[in-house]
């Protein structure tokens, strides 16, 4: 598979063979996704479970885990954070132009 990458010109997206440099982080959530909920917990259906970890990723895992590359805060405070930082826009009023009659 790689030399034909390689006959077409096209760079692999994954490193060498037991190279784990490329996926250390995806690898890195796997682990703490089993960790902190799917070996804490057990569902009845697949649904549920589906559900869970959705819940896991976009109400606790994106939004208030801290992390330590944000300054030990989490996303939404970081966030936040920024904002407060961000010069204010003000408001601009769009002039719409006076009808001219014609049709």
């Amino acid at each position: 598979m790689a030399q034909r990458l390689v006959d077409n010109g096209i760079l692999p997206s994954m490193g060498s063979v037991g190279d784990s440099y490329d996926n250390a982080l995806m690898e890195n959530f796997w682990s703490t996704l089993k960790i902190e909920l799917v070996y804490r917990n057990s569902w009845q259906t697949r649904n549920e479970a589906e559900n869970a970890i959705f819940g896991y990723i976009d109400g606790w895992y994106n939004t208030r885990r801290i992390q330590k590359d944000l300054g030990w805060r989490s996303p939404d405070e970081y966030e936040a954070a920024w904002h407060t930082h961000q010069p204010r826009q003000t408001e601009t009023t769009i002039v719409q132009p006076e009808p001219t009659g014609a049709r």
